[in-house]
């Protein structure tokens, strides 16, 4: 059983205010940390195709218009010991040059190093899919990586 890329070769997390959030070529995960002891029944998640909501003991935590388009029929949250929501959307577009640079249009950015670390990790992603015989997961990249890395599609 092979694991998958982002297991070996980590995540390029966006820390915020209420946790982070994180992006592979083909999901968002979003980690919000809640009050010890938060239950199920506390929780409001609203999960759309191009709009969250999550509120928490009647407090807004993230509210807005996603950056992209999810498919929200696959769109799931948890809540994991009674103190951290974790959200899983996919992405309707699932090319390595969609790197998303913020979580919601103009709110939550990551900042210019966590969005070439994001760019960098998702081209070898793509890399890794291309050649699935090769493990890219300890590999650094340079050069022209920023839309998901050169297109070798016209080449025979």
């Amino acid at each position: 059983m092979s694991v998958h890329f982002e297991e070996r070769s980590g995540v390029v997390p966006c820390k915020t205010l209420w946790g982070s959030w994180y992006q592979t070529m083909e999901e968002v995960f979003i980690e919000v940390n809640v009050p010890s002891g938060t239950s199920a029944k506390e929780i409001k998640c609203n999960l759309g195709s191009s709009q969250i909501e999550l509120c928490a003991k009647g407090k807004e935590i993230i509210k807005g218009k996603l950056f992209g388009t999810t498919v929200s029929d696959e769109a799931t949250w948890t809540l994991e010991d009674g103190k951290l929501i974790r959200i899983i959307l996919m992405k309707t577009n699932r090319e390595a040059g969609n790197c998303w640079l913020s979580l919601l249009e103009g709110q939550y950015c990551a900042d210019p190093w966590v969005q070439d670390q994001m760019q960098r990790k998702l081209t070898l992603e793509r890399f890794q899919r291309e050649n699935p015989g090769f493990d890219f997961s300890g590999a650094e990249i340079s050069g022209n990586f920023a839309g998901g890395g050169p297109d070798f599609s016209n080449l025979k």
